[in-house]
């Protein structure tokens, strides 16, 4: 059932319980979208949320959701100021096109993590699969684990720690978006190239893994950029990716 629970003597919180096994996500969204800001709760606990889809999608409020399971595709999509923590594995579009805030994954994710997100943090302490950081224009994504292939596609801005291993075409058509990797590089993708580490990027790294809270050396990892060579395409001089 869902409940208010009353915040303790002297603290300020106020939590908010939905059970998904009772409630629909629907309703869940519904409060989160509509009702969160008037009812003075600061913490949203989702129960039982048995991988269900699009749970607490389009958050626009500074509010901590902790979700107590496994979460389906697109969890925390287009989040805007919530701090959301996933206690299992996600699917499919975690965070996409997310704006702000936090959201963090305990377990592991599915494809497309992170797609085109704009700002804020995410963090997937597993692994995560095909596609992550697809499309990124500004989010920070930080993975404890391995990426499958073909992540950070077209990636316009933002960076990507990999504490793991890389898969196969990894920054292809990459722009402006930075891509960290302390493990092994299976591939890269067109225009992508491996360059010197900077003290400016040790010093992002640093930071970077501190809000992730993971503990390597920020000098162990690669640093992985745009060649800047498909900028300035050239159709007449038949030039090949």
């Amino acid at each position: 059932m869902d409940g208010v629970t009353a915040p303790a003597a002297g603290s300020a919180t106020v939590t908010r319980t939905f059970d998904l096994a009772t409630t629909s996500v629907r309703a869940l969204n519904r409060f989160l979208h509509h009702e969160l800001a008037a009812s003075g709760a600061t913490d949203v606990v989702v129960e039982h949320p048995g991988g269900r889809h699009s749970i607490a999608v389009g958050v626009d409020h500074a509010v901590n959701v902790d979700i107590r399971g496994h979460a389906g595709y697109y969890v925390a999509g287009m989040n805007k100021h919530a701090h959301v923590t996933v206690h299992g594995n996600v699917g499919w579009g975690v965070a996409e096109n997310m704006m702000s805030g936090t959201v963090r994954v305990k377990g592991f994710a599915s494809e497309s993590a992170g797609a085109s997100g704009h700002g804020g943090t995410l963090i997937v302490e597993g692994d995560t699969s095909l596609r992550c950081g697809i499309g990124m224009k500004g989010i920070d994504i930080v993975v404890g684990g391995s990426i499958g292939n073909y992540s950070a596609f077209m990636a316009q801005a933002g960076r990507l720690v990999v504490c793991g291993d890389a898969g196969d075409a990894l920054g292809d058509s990459l722009y402006e978006a930075v891509i960290y990797v302390r493990g092994r590089i299976r591939s890269l993708g067109a225009d992508a190239r491996e360059e010197p580490l900077t003290d400016a990027d040790v010093q992002a790294l640093t930071e970077l893994l501190g809000r992730a809270g993971f503990d390597h050396d920020p000098r162990s990892f690669k640093r992985v950029a745009s060649a800047r060579g498909l900028y300035h395409w050239n159709a007449d001089a038949q030039q090949e990716y």
